[in-house]
């Protein structure tokens, strides 16, 4: 005889079976107005969403549909309101999130397929863009190598993530442990309104002062190189990470201080024994924010940068700048056609992938700290 387990082994069916009931329940005690002006507002969201993808010109129609149907719910029935509203909101973020991913990999497909090679009998799409080093777009034989920028951007964030690391960890450590409030207030705003300074600045402050010092010391023709361009990247992202370095600090449980030094410590054994390790999971996402910025900068890079894709001699020499994925994708997009401007969706494809590997890692890191913090390890 077969038994209910053996049928539905995993309890899936039994659970879509309850979550169905306890929708259905749902239903028959919410107003079936309330009920009517849901559907309404779900459908014509969907209706928005399909009319964007189709560029139809009876999208704006939808959108009103939402907004009016949010706009009664709210006057109605608010709290029901509101729990639709903010599930909307998240499923269209996710739904967003998927098609911009589609779009980019779709985008970057036909020169992934055209350009692929094998490896050990495996094929490899793109297998031509990492294994030759040239970019002429220009030229008869048309080579579209991601290797220079690779290198330019390796390079560049490098050198961004050991000045803001350091030095957005020190200066956090500084505001939320040793400064006296008088500075406190001072401090922290002023590294807020960093953060508010457009990209594009930092890049011209670099382009006119930076540049034309390393033109003179390297020998370089009014051009940057990947130190300066790391540097002030670097400069540009340590907001970031003061404020959320700042934020972890702040959380560490005042006990857990207190106890450290009631035991005989310092203050300064307390900072590196007990308030570091405690907030290393904050602190370590801080840094990984930034350098998520300093990969993903744009602006400085193509400013100082000569946007010549090149590979330096030698690979570590940052004495010399020629391009970054973010400067090529600034340089060329707008005059790029056909397997070049494929070429450029490849590189946006890298700069989601590798953001997208220090956003998991960075979640990573912080739940194995939080577990060792509960003490669950």
């Amino acid at each position: 005889m077969t038994t209910d387990t053996q049928r539905d082994p995993d309890g899936w069916q039994s659970r879509l079976a309850s979550r169905f009931a306890r929708f259905a329940e749902f239903v028959q005690d919410t107003d079936n107005d309330a009920v009517a002006v849901g559907a309404l507002g779900a459908a014509s969201l969907v209706g928005a969403f399909a009319g964007f993808l189709v560029t139809s010109p009876y999208t704006s129609v939808f959108v009103v549909g939402f907004l009016a149907a949010v706009a009664y719910g709210w006057v109605r029935h608010q709290e029901l309101a509101a729990r639709g509203v903010t599930l909307a909101m998240t499923a269209s973020t996710v739904v967003i999130l998927a098609l911009i991913t589609v779009f980019i990999f779709y985008e970057a497909w036909p020169i992934l397929n055209q350009r692929s090679g094998t490896v050990f009998g495996i094929w490899v799409p793109g297998l031509d863009l990492f294994t030759t080093t040239a970019w002429t777009p220009a030229q008869a034989d048309k080579q579209y190598s991601m290797l220079p920028m690779i290198q330019g951007t390796v390079l560049v964030t490098v050198i961004a993530t050991a000045v803001a690391g350091p030095l957005g960890v020190a200066a956090a450590l500084f505001i939320s442990e040793i400064a006296p409030p008088a500075v406190r207030e001072v401090v922290k705003p002023g590294v807020e309104i960093l953060a508010g300074i457009p990209s594009i600045v930092y890049g011209f402050l670099g382009f006119t002062v930076l540049s034309p010092w390393a033109s003179d010391a390297f020998d370089l023709v009014g051009q940057g190189t990947y130190l300066f361009v790391g540097i002030v990247v670097g400069l540009m992202a340590l907001p970031t990470v003061v404020s959320v370095a700042e934020d972890a600090i702040n959380s560490v449980p005042e006990s857990m201080k207190s106890g450290s030094l009631a035991l005989g410590t310092t203050d300064w054994q307390t900072m590196t024994t007990v308030t570091i390790p405690t907030a290393f999971s904050g602190v370590s996402a801080a840094v990984l924010l930034g350098v998520g910025r300093a990969i993903g900068e744009t602006m400085a890079a193509t400013v100082m940068l000569r946007n010549t894709p090149t590979i330096a001699e030698p690979l570590y020499n940052v004495f010399y700048g020629f391009e970054t994925l973010t400067s090529l994708i600034a340089a060329n997009y707008g005059s790029s056609a056909g397997l070049q401007k494929d070429a450029l969706f490849v590189a946006g494809c890298i700069l989601f992938v590798s953001v997208l590997f220090l956003s998991i890692g960075s979640q990573l890191i912080e739940r194995r700290m939080d577990r060792k913090v509960g003490g669950v390890e």
